[in-house]
């Protein structure tokens, strides 16, 4: 499909959140917040994956959104309709490539409503669910569009910015999983006031949430 269209299917699964109205997000608690980043603890969660093999991340969001569009609008075995959800999540799996990334993971937040058992997605859209645990996250804001050509610079200044504080050696990397993730709220039709957001998860020495004070005593 042209980028166009990919772009309707975009604007059209986060257009309320333009306005603010309504749209679910996941739970989360405030550990910690500053100028540059937050720490933030999010609540178990299901979510519905779709995996793309591509360089580009922009590329790779519209593609594996295209596939999650059709989840949310009937192409399920329930034929549910699925509320829209915000962020968007892309996942970039660490490699060696343009943008460091190997692939990206593109998830869609699963709403309250279906959460216990989302709908199981159409085979041909190869959607994967998952289960996410608690999980702590470093939280870095970002405006503009998330594009190719700044997530990494972005992901840096986070990586940066956590250096420089209590959480400089609580950030997590796994080879098999991502390296950090991009959320995104806005329709693509937005060109003023966006949030974008870079994702990496911290742990503390004894695994969970660390807080400045708990770090601070290893």
């Amino acid at each position: 499909m042209g980028r166009n269209f990919l772009c309707l299917f975009f604007a059209t699964f986060l257009a309320f959140s333009v306005h603010g109205l309504g749209i679910e997000s996941p739970q989360f608690t405030l550990i910690h917040s500053e100028s540059e980043f937050e720490i933030r603890l999010y609540r178990e969660s299901s979510w519905m994956s779709a995996l793309v093999q591509d360089i580009s991340f922009e590329k790779s969001t519209r593609g594996g959104f295209h596939r999650l569009f059709q989840y949310i609008q009937g192409a399920n075995l329930n034929f549910s309709r699925i509320p829209m959800t915000a962020p968007v999540l892309t996942s970039i799996v660490p490699g060696s490539g343009p943008l460091y990334s190997s692939g990206y993971i593109v998830r869609f937040y699963v709403p309250t409503k279906f959460q216990e058992t989302p709908p199981l997605p159409l085979p041909e859209l190869d959607l994967q669910e998952e289960k996410w645990e608690g999980r702590c996250v470093a939280v870095r804001k970002f405006s503009g569009f998330a594009r190719d050509s700044n997530i990494v610079k972005e992901a840096q200044s986070l990586a940066t910015s956590l250096g420089r504080s209590p959480w400089a050696n609580s950030t997590t990397f796994d080879e098999d999983k991502y390296a950090y993730s991009i959320a995104q709220y806005n329709s693509p039709f937005r060109f003023i006031g966006r949030t974008n957001e870079v994702w990496v998860d911290v742990v503390g020495p004894q695994g969970g949430c660390p807080t400045a004070s708990s770090l601070s005593s290893y």
